[in-house]
């Protein structure tokens, strides 16, 4: 009698359903690769967070980083598939990494805010965010969401179609990410501190970064220089990603015309540019075509601020080179390349508000069968913002302050200047504890209207507190965000978590309710997750709250949001089960 038939029966049944069940968890934890007719994967990523030295312009500093890179790695999925990626925290610093412009259906506990969607993650801690991307393709990117740790940790996310979907453009011979950042020789922490505790305004960058590279025209930065190799010909795609901490930032490559076909990772009706402007928050998808035939000539590629305030900012251009690879040759010699003449381009004026403007508006959406651009026709709610700067009174005991008049930097939206709470708005809003965290009563439009973009009020204090929008599921919002006068005009890039909007409208000087919504665009305005409020003007966006969940929306300038310039959006459960927000995960850090 063989050894077998001294196993029960009901025993051989339940270890198959242990290895069944051990192949079922297999397969999830280990994905296969996707088919043509499959609705997409599960694709795993480990970010571990850690110290790393990092020289640039002869200042080696210890940065905090993703798995020791900087910029850190690139995410890649296609639309459909679901991402677990751990986060695992060794440094001394609190952590939490948003997934900018995805739209975290139904997933708002992987978004990543720290204290709104999420208390962040402490040291020695992990947490793994969890998310599937729906109805998006194009360039995004990730970054750390708390304090200025987004200065070093940040990196590309690039969504390809699905299998054998195509882009509507054409076939780029490669793909090329390009992300701007902005490198400092002392500490980000330390300078934002600073300003915190003085009231005054932070010490700016050290230089801009192309891919971490600061470029030839910075001292000491020759070596660290982005070099992008091409073929006479062809054509590339860029994927442009702006992940400098506070400014908007013109592009241009000498002597080639860039064509713009997606932004914010939709796509665009395609037109042509010399310049491209993109703020903080943004991103832009160029295609490059190369020269027919080899050039004789090496061109530089260019990025310096547009900047409208009245504070100061980094006035320095990082730069990189486009090279073409010279026939039937696959190297050079650098000594070959130096000896080629240079073109370098002509960017606008620091403060081309008028380009600004005029660049913006040539955005539409493709509004096509297969790309429709469903902006809302009818509006539930209306809500008019005024977004700017200002002043709290000084905090320090018998000490002056470093802001205007002594007083402290501030800034506001309807004159509210965000407070941080100390535990997540999600979770005290989904376990019904938001009694002392925050006020459902944010105000829908100014308490006292003035002339916005004319002589400012003589008082510039703001008042403080945590207070959120609460919105029904489904609710179609417009919202006019206003700039003003207060401390000076300036362009603010609006960033809005958990939706794409659309922008409608946009002006200079004052909104006007009677005049200014007659000329709306309801065909094919563009659609985006970040958005530049014209310096001393108003935009007009709506968009569709059909996500439950308490979404984030603040200035990308990460000085202003800093400040408070910043609020939140709590939409609430629709009746449907799929209109519900999920339970937390488990592993949700704590607080």
């Amino acid at each position: 009698m063989g050894a077998s038939s001294l196993v029960p029966p009901h025993a051989l049944i339940g270890a198959w359903f242990l290895f069944a069940s051990l192949i079922a968890l297999c397969l999830g934890l280990f994905p296969q690769p996707a088919l043509a007719g499959d609705e997409g994967i599960t694709r795993h990523y480990t970010f571990d967070i850690k110290m790393q030295n990092v020289t640039r312009l002869c200042h080696t500093r210890s940065i905090v980083t993703v798995n020791g890179k900087f910029p850190g790695p690139r995410i890649v999925a296609r639309e459909g598939d679901r991402l677990l990626i751990k986060v695992i925290n060794h440094v001394p610093h609190n952590v939490s990494i948003h997934w900018h412009g995805i739209r975290q259906l139904r997933s708002g506990w992987a978004d990543g805010p720290a204290y709104v969607t999420q208390c962040p993650i402490q040291t020695g801690q992990s947490y793994v965010y969890n998310f599937t991307i729906t109805g998006q393709r194009g360039t995004l990117f990730w970054h750390a969401h708390i304090s200025w740790l987004r200065a070093t940790l940040y990196g590309p996310t690039i969504i390809l179609p699905k299998r054998n979907a195509s882009y509507p453009f054409t076939k780029p011979y490669k793909e090329i990410p390009i992300i701007f950042g902005e490198w400092f020789n002392t500490d980000p922490e330390a300078i934002i501190a600073q300003a915190l505790q003085t009231g005054g305004g932070p010490n700016v960058s050290d230089a801009y970064t192309i891919n971490g590279l600061p470029g030839p025209l910075y001292n000491c930065s020759a070596k660290d220089t982005f070099k992008l190799k091409v073929k006479p010909g062809k054509t590339y795609l860029l994927r442009v990603i702006n992940a400098a901490l506070n400014d908007d930032l013109f592009f241009s490559i000498a002597n080639h015309t860039l064509t713009v076909v997606d932004v914010d990772a939709i796509y665009v009706k395609p037109f042509d540019m010399d310049t491209i402007l993109i703020t903080p928050g943004q991103t832009t998808n160029l295609l490059l075509k190369t020269k027919p035939s080899y050039p004789k000539a090496t061109f530089l590629m260019t990025a310096r601020p547009y900047a409208t305030g009245l504070g100061t900012f980094d006035n320095s251009t990082v730069a990189g080179i486009l090279e073409y690879e010279r026939p039937g040759s696959f190297h050079h010699s650098a000594g070959s390349v130096k000896q080629l003449p240079l073109f370098k381009p002509t960017l606008p004026a620091l403060n081309d508000t008028s380009f600004a403007m005029k660049f913006s508006n040539k955005l539409r959406s493709l509004a096509s069968a297969r790309f429709p651009a469903n902006v809302p026709k009818k509006v539930d709610r209306q809500f008019f913002f005024t977004v700017g700067l200002g002043t709290n009174p000084c905090d320090r005991k018998n000490k002056t302050c470093q802001g205007p008049n002594g007083t402290m930097f501030a800034a506001s939206i309807n004159n509210v200047s965000f407070t941080m709470p100390t535990t997540a708005l999600l979770q005290s809003h989904f376990f019904g504890q938001s009694n002392g965290v925050y006020s459902p009563y944010f105000p829908s439009s100014p308490l006292i209207p003035f002339n916005y973009t004319g002589n400012p009020p003589n008082n510039t204090m703001v008042s403080n507190g945590t207070k959120l929008v609460v919105l029904p599921f489904n609710t179609s919002v417009e919202l006019i965000m206003q700039d003003t006068s207060i401390l000076g005009a300036e362009s603010h890039p609006l960033h809005l978590h958990g939706f794409n909007f659309f922008v409608v409208g946009q002006g200079f000087g004052n909104f006007d309710p009677n005049k200014d919504p007659k000329k709306f665009n309801l065909i094919d305005p563009v659609e985006r997750n970040t958005a530049g409020v014209p310096s001393g003007g108003w935009l007009a966006i709506r968009f569709l709250a059909d996500n439950p969940g308490v979404w984030f929306m603040h200035c990308h300038l990460e000085v202003h949001t800093s400040w408070g310039l910043k609020m939140a959006w709590l939409v609430l459960d629709g009746k449907l089960p799929n209109q519900k927000l999920l339970p937390p995960p488990t592993d949700l850090p704590k607080c």
